[in-house]
């Protein structure tokens, strides 16, 4: 993962990073391409990572848990939450996978005091009582003129949680990103991200003597950051503000980005003026993908050396013809590619996921072939397949069970590794390998078709969400895998799941070995549907023979007989030439001794 030229044993160490143009490089001059993964839900709780979207954010969360605690005891859950979620076992299998680099998404009230944030929890306690936020604000201005802001780095819960990573990472030769996830006032009027208490305020909110006083933290916070570790090398870059989004006219701000330019520019000059090189990185309006009075020459900046642009990819195609008309606009390829040819400057993917393992491969691999880096979104999800790593359903987080259940859960040791994102992300695009060990003669789990993409080890009619604008999920069923086969729960099978909805020109492909050569009495456990339903089977280009499937809605077996089949290791493909409802097995029993074989 790691690009570099020269003596490979250079290129192991790490060493601080510059831009030259359009490329990353390293103090030898060696170019690093960064592909990785962001370590969110950890230092900032988003909802629908823990599976409570109802509670919205995590002030949210908060503000629950201390309906039924005290304040201490909510603290010392999170304490314990954080020390849980992310450890050095996730960075270490990172590594193991190949990436070389994480991403730390971070909430600003982790650099705040005990002191400081009991303030913030008194405002999480009535959020819509403006004369309390007022009054948090007037603190935060006052700790601010007396320099008591950020200051204490052995005690402040940010500086020690960013060692901690970067000491993981260093192990592994791994570089950091830090990422400025929920700003002061938030960046935007998502609540999950922002986990702020009225949208804009970063962009909006005065103190009583006219300041931005959210806008001077944020530039405090960073110069703290960098006086701690201007010399740190294992860090890449600084990405100061995450996903800045609906920063328009309809809410009062400009139309042309200027709020953001102001800020980002005073940001670079007070990084720059504590004599840190870090690459630094811009994130553009609208989700950080606009850039609109953003590129160099509109910065009213002292020096654009060591400048990076990046863009969140979400929902999109990822062809190379599909272009947007605005050259500002940058989450599409061919935009991202000639925005950086036309500025000169790196460009890096800071998020991407939240798709199909399809749209998974697509992408990076669309990137990969430009050179341009990525960090996938996100490493652990509860009951989802999209992540990196799978965690167990725990309840309520509302409840002493639910929260117990969790902090098991988030384990690196009691996580599923989703194997397939793994593949979708780290493999070319003609991989294809046998997700479990298939026999012949034996049972064959219908769910349990080769790692690969579509159209290599699978065909479904539809894998990708490329709209963000349409919801339809790519797995109908949302189970057990991430890919476009719809796959739903179904207890009537041994493994718990089946396919579904299984289209006319569909397909599965499965690696099995057969260790007794012969014919067979192949059996598939299927649900018609309304229509007569037809199955055929193909072992490697040998037509193994075709069952139909009469219509109806109760689960049924339907039986070929094979012509003989080889000993050895090969491709079974199911094709599906007539619909049916769902596919639970197929079972194979030599045809000699093909008695009734029963069972599930």
């Amino acid at each position: 993962m790691l690009v570099t030229a020269g003596n490979p044993a250079e290129a192991q160490k790490l060493s601080l990073l510059h831009s030259v143009g359009t490329r990353m490089l390293n103090e030898a001059d060696q170019e690093v391409v960064l592909r990785g993964y962001n370590v969110g839900g950890w230092l900032l709780q988003e909802s629908y990572i823990l599976g409570t979207d109802s509670l919205n954010s995590q002030w949210r969360i908060q503000q629950g848990l201390l309906r039924t605690m005290p304040e201490a005891q909510m603290e010392k859950f999170y304490r314990q939450y954080r020390q849980k979620f992310i450890t050095k076992a996730d960075i270490d299998f990172l590594a193991q996978q190949g990436f070389n680099c994480v991403r730390l998404p971070l909430h600003y009230d982790l650099f705040l005091t005990p002191e400081q944030r009991h303030a913030r929890t008194e405002v999480i306690r009535d959020p819509q009582n403006e004369q309390k936020l007022t009054a948090y604000v007037q603190q935060l201005s006052q700790w601010y003129d007396a320099g008591q802001l950020f200051t204490k780095t052995q005690q402040l819960d940010g500086f020690r949680f960013i060692d901690d990573v970067v000491k993981w990472c260093a192990a592994n030769r791994m570089y950091v990103v830090l990422d400025l996830h929920a700003a002061p006032g938030g960046q935007g009027t998502d609540h999950n991200i922002n986990d702020n208490f009225r949208p804009l305020d970063l962009w909006k909110r005065q103190d009583a003597q006219g300041r931005l006083i959210y806008q001077d933290m944020t530039v405090r916070l960073w110069e703290k950051l960098a006086d701690q570790y201007r010399q740190e090398p294992t860090i890449a870059m600084y990405d100061f503000i995450n996903e800045p989004h609906n920063l328009n006219a309809a809410n009062g701000l400009s139309a042309d980005n200027q709020e953001l330019n102001t800020l980002y520019s005073r940001l670079i000059d007070a990084v720059r003026g504590r004599n840190d090189q870090h690459l630094l990185m811009l994130e553009g309006n609208g989700y950080g993908n606009e850039y609109t009075n953003l590129t160099p020459d509109k910065l009213k900046v002292k020096s654009t050396a060591n400048l990076v642009y990046n863009a969140h990819r979400y929902w999109c195609p990822n062809t190379a013809e599909t272009t947007d008309p605005n050259s500002n606009q940058v989450n599409l390829l061919t935009n991202l590619a000639a925005f950086r040819d036309r500025w000169q400057v790196p460009v890096w993917v800071g998020e991407t996921g939240e798709n199909s393992n399809e749209w998974f491969a697509a992408a990076v691999q669309g990137l990969n072939a430009q050179g341009i880096g990525w960090c996938h979104w996100n490493i652990k999800r509860v009951d989802s397949g999209a992540g990196l790593l799978r965690v167990a359903p725990y309840g309520s987080l509302l409840t002493p069970a639910g929260r117990t259940a969790l902090l098991r859960n988030v384990q690196f040791a009691n996580c599923q590794i989703n194997r397939d994102v793994v593949a979708s992300l780290t493999q070319p695009a003609d991989f294809r390998a046998p997700f479990a060990q298939l026999t012949i003669p034996g049972t064959i789990a219908a769910t349990d078709y080769d790692l690969g993409r579509d159209g290599v080890a699978y065909h479904d009619d539809y894998s990708t969400r490329t709209d963000y604008r349409d919801l339809t999920p790519h797995n109908q069923g949302g189970a057990y895998r991430n890919d476009g086969v719809d796959i739903t729960a179904c207890p009537e099978m041994a493994n718990g799941f089946a396919v579904q909805k299984l289209a006319a020109g569909e397909w599965l492909t499965y690696t099995v070995k057969i260790s007794k050569p012969g014919s067979y009495k192949a059996e598939l456990r299927v649900q018609p549907g309304s229509t007569p339903g037809q199955l055929a089977l193909q072992l490697g280009k040998l037509p193994v023979g075709t069952a139909t499937v009469t219509p109806g809605t109760e689960w049924t077996t339907v039986s070929l007989t094979t012509p003989a089949l080889p000993a050895g290791q090969h491709t079974l493909r199911l094709m599906i030439e007539q619909p049916v409802s769902q596919l639970g097995w197929l079972r194979f029993v030599p045809a000699a001794s093909s008695g009734s074989a029963g069972g599930q």
